[in-house]
C-alpha cells in the first residue's frame, strides 16, 4: 500500500499513540492504514487507571468525558490525523464512530491479525477503489 500524504500523517501520528501514553502500558499489533480506512491492534496492559485500585474509585460522573481507555486513544489519534489532514485537504474527516471488538483468544487473534495484514490486496474489491 502506498500511502498518500494523509496516509502518511495517519501513520505517523498511529505511532506517536505509544511514545504520548507510556503510563497505559499499550502494546502495538497489527495495524494498517489504507486509503479510506484504518485498521489496528492494540493491547491495553495493566495500568494504574485499569487496575483493581482504580475500579474501586468512585467515578464523579459515569457519563462524563472519558480518559485513558480506548476511546480516549481513538478520539486524540483521529484528532491529530485530522488537524494536520486539513492543512492539506480542508474537506478531510473521519467517520464518527470506530469499530472495536475484544481479543478473547488465539484464534480470534490469528484471525484478525491476517485479515490486516492481507487487506491491501482485497482493495481492489473496496466500493472505493479508483483505477
Amino acid at each position: 500500500m502506498q500511502l498518500s500524504q494523509i496516509g502518511k500523517i495517519a501513520d505517523t501520528e498511529w505511532l506517536k499513540t505509544f511514545v504520548l501514553r507510556p503510563d497505559m502500558n499499550l502494546e502495538m499489533g497489527e495495524y494498517i492504514v489504507m486509503p479510506n480506512h484504518f485498521h489496528a491492534v492494540i493491547g491495553i496492559g495493566s495500568n494504574e487507571y485499569n487496575s483493581n485500585h482504580a475500579k474501586t474509585k468512585q467515578p464523579v460522573n459515569q457519563f462524563g468525558p472519558q480518559s485513558k481507555n480506548l476511546a480516549s486513544i481513538i478520539r486524540g489519534f483521529k484528532s491529530a490525523v485530522t488537524v494536520n489532514a486539513r492543512k492539506i485537504d480542508s474537506n478531510f474527516g473521519w467517520q464518527s464512530r470506530f469499530h472495536d471488538h475484544v481479543i478473547r483468544n488465539q484464534g480470534s487473534f490469528d484471525r484478525i491479525q491476517s485479515y490486516i495484514i492481507n487487506n491491501p490486496l482485497n482493495w481492489k474489491n473496496d466500493s472505493f477503489y479508483k483505477k
